[in-house]
């Protein structure tokens, strides 16, 4: 296993273009990297493709349907906006237009998304692998779309 700060907040997901690592930040978001971990602990996450992807802004996925209209069977969690800004690299929940409807559905920014900060809930930031995730296919929807192939907390690897 490599050598990360803290395992037990940190992701490793490996996707169709290679491997990204995620540090969590409980701190600032504690029920969404709650909600992060305990999905990818279930598997929930495997196969599940990146459905949503924008040129110069970010990759989404965590929809099982595939639609961007699906979740988990959780219940949706309150928002925890925070003051971490949306740049590269950032891992932040998708939701709804109700600010409390995050659920599995996550994004991962291309590039500095300054106009989300303080509306989305920021868990996570890609700290290796932006060169993979950089490869996503693009596309709303994407045609034949990269995907997770397994997402796991590193403390369990």
């Amino acid at each position: 296993m490599a050598d990360y700060k803290d395992p037990e907040n940190t992701i490793v997901m490996e996707t169709t273009k290679g491997k990204v690592v995620i540090e969590l930040f409980p701190d600032v978001a504690p029920k969404h990297v709650e909600r992060i971990k305990s999905l990818s602990r279930e598997n929930f996450y495997d196969g599940v493709v990146f459905h949503r992807v924008i040129e110069g802004f970010m990759a989404q996925t965590g929809d099982p349907t595939g639609t961007g209209m699906g979740g988990s069977d959780k219940p949706d969690l309150q928002s925890e906006f925070n003051n971490m800004s949306h740049v590269r690299g950032t891992c932040s929940m998708a939701r709804a237009q109700n600010p409390h409807s995050a659920n599995s559905q996550f994004f991962i920014c291309f590039d500095d998304a300054p106009f989300l900060n303080r509306q989305y809930s920021v868990w996570g930031q890609v700290i290796e692998g932006m060169d993979a995730v950089d490869q996503i296919k693009r596309g709303e929807p994407v045609r034949d779309p990269d995907s997770i192939t397994s997402m796991r907390v590193a403390a369990d690897l």
